[in-house]
């Protein structure tokens, strides 16, 4: 999955040998450095940093559970990827 199929503020399962011990973690696709692709980050959950989307291999999106607890019945359930 290439970085021109990511979509900001979305969330993908990814692995990477510099971060995370090479272990299967979430990233989010950050535009905290600019609005253009050439400019977005991936943001490393639970830290303060962000690496290139080059650093890392992106598995798949990351999707919400079907059963979540605080999700109002009338809610839709929500994405955390889409695809363009």
């Amino acid at each position: 999955m290439g970085a021109a199929s990511f979509m900001p503020g979305c969330f993908y399962w990814a692995k990477s040998s510099t971060f995370f011990d090479g272990k299967i973690t979430v990233v989010q696709v950050s535009t905290i450095f600019g609005a253009e692709p050439d400019y977005w980050t991936l943001a490393l959950l639970g830290t303060d940093q962000h690496a290139m989307p080059s650093d890392f291999e992106i598995i798949a999106p990351a999707e919400m559970p079907e059963d979540q607890a605080h999700q109002d019945a009338a809610e839709e359930r929500p994405l955390l990827c889409r695809s363009r």
